[in-house]
């Protein structure tokens, strides 16, 4: 039997705090950038080791780190005077012993650091298009040899459930408050169906949320593309269609009062404006580092326990940091939609190196139940879905290979 514990969360439900505090860092921001090239070079070294070996093997590229840039953006369009620079390192298994058909081994040797560069060009390419690689934005790559121990850890090849490689803990919740969802989607939205029929948005979009009682703020920071901005007339309405569109999603989302605010930093009398070259800050002196910004469900929650594990570039066989903050958030989720009677839920799940992943050393839920509605009412249900999601771990990891599930 696993050891799965459910209790009653000592507090009110963040929905009922009287201060929240919400954030999310768009695909642009240069911690998102190192976000999503690590998590790139993670699939694609995934991939690489399933097409040539069958199965994945040991390594970990969490430690991507972005330099800033230097750029001289001008209305109608300026030019990038220093590239950006990202160093894509880690540990990656270069050589491998392949028993053949007729029980021989042979050493085979794998193009770890030329898949890694290649799926980090990649990436930069499909999701910040203004940023041109080998000008705008140097990618290197340097790639070690993964510790023994710990690729001992990660498993002989028939092992059905891996063991953990550390131990560690990850955290998730459910449902998202009112706050949260306006952050999450706003975001979204903005770097979706907004972007493409609004070209001079780029794509480091911040946006910080603050619920304070029944009034929400909405602070955004939107990066725009000179070369799709004529003048400052041209710019004052282009924030200003931000403004409209966050407002609107966000009523949509709750009756509370909403206000918006589009890049509160400017002074249109100084000239002072957030205009860009290529759509990011890290053009010009903002860096970045994989882990940074947003946790594994997207978000940024300091209302909310929250696991300071770079979830992107991990291991997904394996490693916990990445598994259990995509688990627990998993599970708080699917509790939360299949058990009624629950308003807030926090799931923490803790490893044991080298104890099999579906079995951590405890799986812990806390629950704000519904007025009327007490935890052991709700108990067995969220127990045995736990439990069944444990069961499964293993899923995580193909729908993180897959790109089903998201890292940042």
């Amino acid at each position: 039997m696993r050891n799965i514990q459910v209790s009653e969360l000592d507090r009110r439900a963040v929905e009922d705090q009287e201060v929240e505090i919400v954030e999310r860092k768009g695909i642009g921001h240069p911690d998102s950038i190192c976000d999503g090239i690590a998590e790139a070079v993670s699939r694609g070294l995934s991939q690489l080791y399933l097409d040539r070996v069958g199965h994945v093997l040991h390594y970990n590229t969490d430690e991507t780190q972005l330099v800033a840039g230097r750029a001289a953006p001008a209305y109608g369009g300026g030019e990038v005077l220093d590239p950006i620079y990202v160093l894509v390192v880690g540990r990656a298994t270069k050589e491998y012993e392949l028993e053949t058909d007729d029980g021989r081994t042979r050493e085979l040797t794998l193009p770890v650091e030329r898949v890694a560069l290649e799926s980090a060009r990649d990436y930069v390419e499909e999701h910040v298009p203004e940023l041109e690689v080998g000008s705008d934005i140097v990618i290197d790559v340097d790639l070690g040899e993964g510790s023994g121990d710990l690729q001992d850890v990660f498993g002989e090849d028939d092992v059905q459930v891996p063991m953990a490689n550390d131990t560690s803990f990850g955290v998730g919740h459910a449902p998202l408050t009112e706050t949260e969802r306006i952050v999450l989607e706003a975001e979204r939205e903005l770097n979706g169906a907004y972007a493409a029929d609004n070209p001079e948005l780029g794509q480091d979009v911040k946006i910080m949320g603050k619920r304070e009682g029944d009034v929400i703020d909405i602070t955004v920071a939107a990066a725009m593309i000179d070369a799709h901005i004529a003048d400052q007339a041209e710019y004052v309405a282009a924030t200003e269609r931000v403004e409209a569109f966050v407002t609107d999603l966000a009523q949509s989302h709750t009756d509370r009062e909403v206000h918006v605010d589009v890049n509160t930093a400017d002074d249109l009398e100084e000239g002072s404006i957030y205009l860009t070259t290529t759509g990011t800050s890290a053009e010009q002196g903002d860096d970045g580092s994989v882990g940074r910004g947003n946790r594994a469900n997207g978000l940024i929650t300091p209302n909310r326990p929250m696991s300071m594990e770079a979830t992107s570039g991990k291991n997904p066989v394996n490693h916990i940091g990445k598994i259990y903050n995509l688990l627990s958030t998993d599970i708080a989720e699917a509790v939360t939609q299949e058990v009624d009677g629950i308003r807030d839920l926090q799931v923490r799940l803790l490893s044991q190196i080298g104890r099999p992943i579906d079995r951590p050393h405890v799986a812990d839920a806390q629950v704000v139940t519904e007025e009327g509605v007490a935890v052991s009412d709700i108990e067995e249900e969220a127990t045995a879905i736990i439990d069944e999601r444990l069961a499964n771990v293993t899923d995580v990891t193909r729908r993180v290979i897959e790109g089903e599930l998201s890292t940042f």
